[in-house]
């Protein structure tokens, strides 16, 4: 492993639960995923937009998703803030088209995903410039900290599933925006304030959110979850063990996708219900 990160850093990122900006990929990088994002995106057809199951999880039906995820300057990042062995657990594309009128609520993360630890971290990987006009994440130090009620408003425009939001008001004067050149990344804590405005640019804004989870966490709620060994070893056998895809939208891909995310919305959905109680 490379550290990646400075002490400075990841005192930082305890201190105030994020750290920003990394460098990950090269421009080469970048210039290959965008054109696979975009066979991607014409491939779902979905108006244009990244939205829908297949955008759970990408990494197990897009190889070269499987490859971001596994990018060795990403996980090195990672080990230094949650240990050597770890899954990710999850994956999404935050896309907003130049002068998209969608936006994410500020929320946390770990409200719903019914985990048992909030020792949890996600790299937010820019494929696209996030910057304040296009409408980057935005944080709030320090709030990993706290746990706040969350309320369902599943706005229209809004990139969240229900809308949620937390039911706290967030002064600008607390408020950090997280800007990122393509290649860059932000690791932001579990529990964050965050969310991000529209994109008021003329370019589009997408980032790829990947959440990396220590092998010792476990699912609460719902039934046995599932993520991919991403690093390290699994000793404790608290999440069935996803399998990289063997080819994109692969049959086999696809079958092992669709069980996934059925029980993964199950189990989502029972955390949300778990939280009302």
């Amino acid at each position: 492993m490379s550290q990646v990160l400075s002490e400075e850093q990841v005192k930082h990122y305890a201190r105030d639960g994020y750290i920003s900006p990394i460098e990950v990929l090269n421009q080469g990088e970048i210039q290959t995923l965008n054109l696979k994002l975009q066979d991607f995106r014409d491939r779902i057809n979905l108006n244009g937009k990244i939205a829908g199951r297949y955008n759970q999880k990408p990494h197990l039906i897009l190889p070269w998703a499987d490859q971001i995820i596994r990018h060795p300057r990403i996980l090195d990042a990672v080990e230094q803030l949650i240990g050597p062995n770890f899954f990710c657990w999850g994956s999404q594309f935050f896309a907003k088209d130049a002068g998209d009128k969608a936006y994410v609520s500020w929320h946390q993360d770990g409200n719903y995903w019914g985990l048992s630890s909030i020792d949890v971290v996600t790299a937010w990987v820019a494929l696209t410039p996030s910057t304040l006009a296009s409408g980057c994440m935005n944080v709030v130090p320090g709030t990993q900290v706290q746990h706040a009620q969350h309320i369902d408003t599943y706005a229209e425009d809004n990139l969240l599933s229900r809308g949620q939001e937390i039911a706290v008001t967030v002064s600008p004067e607390e408020v950090v925006a997280i800007e990122l050149q393509p290649g860059q990344m932000s690791l932001h804590h579990v529990m964050i304030f965050h969310g991000s405005e529209p994109n008021k640019s003329d370019h589009p804004r997408v980032g790829f959110a990947i959440r990396y989870v220590p092998t010792h966490v476990r699912q609460t709620a719902g039934d046995r979850d599932s993520a991919i060994l991403v690093r390290g070893i699994d000793e404790y056998h608290h999440f069935e063990h996803e399998t990289a895809p063997d080819a994109e939208f692969s049959d086999i891909a696809l079958e092992q996708h669709k069980q996934v995310i059925d029980r993964q919305l199950a189990i989502l959905y029972a955390g949300a219900q778990k939280r009302k109680l």
